[in-house]
């Protein structure tokens, strides 16, 4: 295969050969990690004898994950799964509600709020948006609510959850950018997680006081005491959690075997579950986790073949070239939102750190910071068409199109960039915590 590069740069033909395939295989139908997998494979053979080739795309893809850490992956998968089960929503809502009670459109709010809460509990933006939006949804249509806007706020919030810890994909980023602190990731996600979930309650009152939607009444003090009652125990959850990672008491794995441990116990005394659900919630959990651990697999074979043909210090030395840092992170996050909107949050974490997480460090942004950057602007993706996850949940939870709620979307997208905006070039926002208590 040498003559090829007489005429074409090593580096260039790489580049083309494997996203190009890659985009390719995906426009087919083809799964994204059989995508990944492949076209690694494909383009190494280009630069490795087949034999090579084949042997160091297995031993990649078992390296990818033979690690410790990423068991906290499918067991906090796990104990979202039970936690969605049952009536942990409608608590989470009520206290929501108690909460955003007296703001204008009292009910968006909660949808935010109960979102922010419920998704740091299950670690994922689409439970999130199925298990609130479905509770929230008939009660905003019955106080006269706009369909499309209720879906908008639902959508718009829902990612909230996996900036505010326990968060799988800030597991996942720690894993694949060499060992950044997932304890220093978890308390940096809170500003950030509360910026998102603020920004879209602050366009939600905006059109609410213009649209007059009704305010809750507030609950007497015996029934606001029994709110709280009924949510603390799933919230504690996460304090026991990120305190016992934080404090030193455990890793973020055990920290996830003791969620699983807890939000088992909880389950049995609320009820929650039949032991049929809880085989059926095994299942669910096993069929998730193994299509992540299936992406980190071939996103190795893929970060390798990337290494080897020097694609990642191709595009370093592209993006460098404007010397001025504010421009450069500026073209990243384009670049990010960019693949947002046609690439799921996991495996673009998986692909994109090895490629700009250098070229961050070297404009002085520190990797918790990029880290959370990250997960905020592909959050953003997620709510995106045409592959956000979040949307097509939201708009088939609140039964509305998405042509129609794309409208309603647009002012909580332009609020969430300026937000977007403030992580990137706010250090503080992001690592100010971490430092505070001594995680950095």
């Amino acid at each position: 295969m040498d003559f090829i590069f007489d005429y074409v740069d090593e580096t260039v033909f790489a580049s083309v050969l494997l996203f190009g395939l890659f985009f390719l295989m995906l426009a087919q139908g083809i799964a994204i990690s059989v995508a990944i997998a492949v076209s690694s494979i494909l383009t190494g053979l280009f630069f490795l004898p087949p034999s090579v080739a084949f042997f160091v795309a297995t031993q990649k893809m078992f390296a990818g994950v033979d690690s410790f850490t990423l068991l906290a992956i499918p067991f906090f998968i796990l104990a979202g799964n039970i936690m969605n089960k049952g009536g942990i929503a409608i608590r989470l809502v009520n206290l929501a509600k108690l909460i955003g009670g007296r703001l204008p459109g009292s009910l968006a709010h909660t949808n935010v709020i109960a979102n922010m809460l419920f998704g740091s509990i299950s670690g994922s933006a689409i439970a999130a948006a199925a298990a609130v939006g479905g509770t929230m949804a008939p009660l905003q249509k019955k106080e006269g609510y706009d369909p499309t806007f209720s879906a908008a706020v639902n959508i718009a919030s829902a990612p909230s959850g996996i900036l505010i810890p326990p968060s799988g994909p800030l597991i996942l980023f720690s894993l694949v950018s060499g060992g950044t602190s997932i304890s220093a990731l978890f308390i940096g996600g809170y500003v950030p997680g509360l910026l998102m979930g603020l920004s879209v309650m602050i366009v939600a009152g905006i059109i609410a006081k213009r649209r007059k939607f009704p305010v809750s009444e507030i609950p007497g003090l015996g029934e606001a005491a029994k709110i709280v009652w009924q949510a603390l125990p799933p919230l504690l959850m996460v304090v026991v959690v990120i305190g016992g990672i934080v404090i030193g008491a455990f890793t973020a794995t055990e920290g996830a075997a003791v969620a699983v441990l807890y939000s088992f116990v909880l389950s049995l005394i609320y009820r929650l579950a039949t032991w049929r659900e809880y085989v059926d919630v095994l299942k669910s959990s096993m069929v998730t986790s193994a299509v992540i651990l299936f992406l980190i697999a071939a996103s190795g074979v893929m970060s390798y073949v990337m290494t080897i043909t020097g694609i990642p210090d191709a595009i370093a030395e592209a993006l460098l070239t404007f010397e001025n840092p504010i421009v450069i992170l500026l073209i990243m996050n384009i670049c990010l939102l960019i693949i947002g909107f046609f690439m799921d949050l996991t495996p673009a974490v998986l692909i994109f750190t090895p490629i700009f997480l250098p070229i961050a460090r070297e404009v002085g942004m520190d990797p918790v910071q990029f880290g959370l950057m990250m997960i905020f602007n592909l959050g953003i993706g997620s709510m995106t068409p045409p592959v956000g996850s979040v949307l097509f949940v939201g708009c088939s939870i609140g039964g509305v199109s998405i042509e129609k709620v794309a409208k309603p979307l647009l002012p909580f997208f332009i609020t969430l960039m300026i937000a977007l905006l403030m992580i990137t070039y706010i250090p503080a926002l992001t690592t100010g915590l971490p430092r505070l208590l001594g995680l950095m």
